[in-house]
């Protein structure tokens, strides 16, 4: 049984959705509390994944559908105790258009982490297992970064900012010689100097200079680290069976956001929520309507395509494609919680 100390996991993480009204510094409430993470991306129109974050700052914008660098455009102005701001870019408000959010709780302030060989800036928050760490690069071999979370994390997300280039992932189910790249479909690639061959320990982790996360001294750089928290969160992975009964994975709550990636060939980041509707408009299971991570596209609600059952303690895939249940096809994923299976708050069936 997976027990938690996160009575209400919706306090770390939340989804939040809302129509567009193309007015100037309109604000976005009801997340539940002051996001240090705020992921955005249009649903009814083609535009990029926004990210902003409180450590970088607003309105510093990057973009998981791109290599782009980062940029001030106006899209976001503010982060609010309970929510932020938008502007009127058709990124994040353009009239009747629809729009997601998916925000994660830093610690609401940053702090110097000189743990590693690298100091960074930190927002970290021990209890939901989330960290965003800035740096700057020095172009040199085995270097360390401190991420704050007192645990190893499983999974990070690194992000060059001051140029052009890759995201790259790092997922424990893969291991420390592996790396995948969030804007593009690629499979998983192989590369011992990306993060050093080294796994992250409860205070650093590792990179090289290969690659794109410390390839040049005076860059500046971006890390998003997340630690399992059990009943909150799950980092892992499976091997689909290309059956309408699809693979099961258990993650120990009813999830609220489910991320998935092919890793052993070609194909996209789909992505899966407990905000936007399900089959044929309705709410509820299966899961239907999804986003693709790595590219601008509205979202598809196709109800022959990428269904997904949330359940009271993990998800289950519904349908037989390739980009989530192929026959003996490799799959990572990441998981946040609706609600933990065993804690204060049980969660229901749906």
């Amino acid at each position: 049984m997976a027990y938690t100390t996160i009575k209400k996991p919706s306090d770390y993480f939340n989804t939040k959705l809302w129509s567009g009204n193309s007015t100037t510094s309109t604000g976005i409430t009801g997340v539940g509390f002051q996001p240090d993470l705020v992921w955005i991306k249009r649903r009814s129109g083609v535009e990029n994944h926004v990210w902003n974050d409180a450590v970088r700052g607003v309105p510093n914008n990057i973009y998981s559908s791109s290599t782009n660098a980062e940029d001030s455009g106006s899209l976001m102005s503010a982060i609010l105790s309970d929510g932020f701001t938008v502007q009127t870019d058709p990124s994040v408000n353009s009239n009747t258009d629809t729009y997601v959010a998916w925000n994660w709780l830093g610690a609401n302030g940053t702090a110097s982490n000189s743990d590693g060989s690298i100091t960074s800036t930190v927002s970290a928050n021990t209890t939901s297992g989330f960290s965003i760490a800035t740096y700057t690069g020095n172009n040199t071999n085995a270097q360390t970064i401190g991420h704050g979370l007192g645990v190893a994390p499983k999974v990070y997300i690194i992000k060059r900012r001051d140029s052009t280039s890759a995201w790259g992932m790092y997922h424990g189910s893969l291991g420390a010689n592996k790396y995948l790249q969030l804007e593009s479909t690629n499979a998983e690639a192989t590369d011992t100097g990306i993060w050093n061959n080294t796994a992250p320990t409860s205070s650093v982790l590792s990179i090289g200079n290969a690659g794109y996360f410390n390839n040049v001294s005076g860059g500046t750089y971006v890390c998003y680290a997340f630690a399992e928290v059990k009943g909150f969160s799950k980092f892992g992975s499976y091997v689909g069976n290309a059956s309408l009964d699809g693979t099961f994975i258990y993650t120990g709550f009813k999830p609220s956001w489910v991320i998935i990636k092919r890793t052993d060939v070609i194909n996209s980041w789909v992505m899966f929520d407990n905000k936007r509707n399900g089959t044929y408009g309705l709410s509820g299971n299966p899961r239907a309507r999804h986003l693709y991570a790595n590219t601008s596209d509205p979202e598809d609600s196709a109800d022959n395509y990428n269904q997904v059952d949330f359940v009271s303690n993990g998800f289950k895939l519904r349908e037989d494609n390739t980009t989530i249940n192929a026959s003996g096809g490799s799959y990572i994923y990441m998981a946040f919680a609706e609600e933990p299976l065993v804690g204060d708050n049980p969660c229901t069936a749906r």
